[in-house]
């Protein structure tokens, strides 16, 4: 029999408010990374529907090995029916010139592969964990995913990243710490193309950090050119210069010719400061 979440404490009122919209739904199929906000409407969806919930993983290029094992995992450990599902938005040209609004293009894909999964099972409504944080931020996936008829219960419901979190620590989900982790394209600067190549390259720079020893928030950003720029957290920067050769090394061996390292820490979408828009700090509580 597979492990179940420990008890947990009584639901708070947005999660009880989740709880039963999940529950008046005919069926649900949600999109399932294995990150804490998926993981957390898919588990609540689980709970309340039974085998009319599944969880759906979207397997691409840009999905890291190590993600998608860890979502098969994940799903097992917790009894929720699985599927994983074959995106191409890589041979999408407008989302392989990598401008700012790729992850549009991604959420099409998505989308569209759900919505099939959803006919198959009878008009299930699509779902997306979406939090109310990340309606600030700039994801122009999101008006392409409802357009397309995906809903954002959590939105509804009113729970922040800090409410998913919370309710993901009491139902005892492994995921409840987890770091973001946004796919390997956007590790990529705008304008440098998205290419299978490519996101091989970050995603063995990324593991051969993680074998050295570096956990937590960190990132491997591909800046064009055969340039690397490593950003880690502020408690990370003076070991990662200690440590410069080794990690040369490591990165040369991935495939990048020059490797640099960040002197700001991590924060999350640095790319995103070439749109003029806020990136958000390790430690800002978002």
């Amino acid at each position: 029999m597979a492990d179940r979440p420990v008890s947990r404490p009584p639901d708070t009122p947005k999660v009880t408010a989740l709880r039963r919209a999940l529950a008046s739904l005919p069926g649900a199929v949600v999109a399932y990374s294995g990150g804490v906000d998926s993981s957390l409407l898919a588990y609540l969806a689980h709970r309340e529907l039974g085998e009319r919930a599944v969880a759906v993983t979207a397997d691409s290029p840009s999905l890291a090995r190590s993600e998608l094992a860890d979502a098969r995992a994940q799903a097992a450990r917790l009894g929720m029916r699985h599927r994983v599902v074959t995106t191409g938005e890589l041979d999408d040209e407008r989302y392989a010139a990598n401008r700012a609004d790729r992850c549009r293009f991604c959420k099409e894909a998505l989308v569209s592969v759900l919505n099939a999964v959803a006919a198959e099972a009878g008009d299930w409504p699509v779902l997306l964990g979406v939090n109310t944080d990340d309606l600030g931020d700039h994801r122009p996936g999101q008006s392409a995913a409802r357009r397309m008829g995906a809903r954002f219960p959590m939105v509804d419901a009113g729970l922040s990243k800090a409410d998913v979190r919370q309710a993901a620590h009491g139902l005892g989900l492994p995921t409840s710490d987890k770091p973001a982790s946004a796919c390997l394209s956007s590790r990529l600067a705008y304008g440098v193309p998205v290419t299978r190549e490519a996101l091989r390259r970050i995603e063995d720079a990324e593991d051969g950090l993680r074998r050295a020893g570096f956990g937590g928030r960190f990132r491997v950003r591909d800046q064009g050119g055969d340039l690397a720029r490593i950003e880690v957290e502020a408690t990370d920067i003076a070991r990662a210069a200690d440590r410069a050769s080794e990690i040369v090394a490591l990165l040369k061996d991935a495939g990048f010719r020059y490797v640099t390292l960040d002197l700001e820490p991590y924060r999350q979408g640095s790319h995103n400061a070439v749109l003029g828009l806020p990136v958000v700090r390790v430690g800002s509580g978002t």
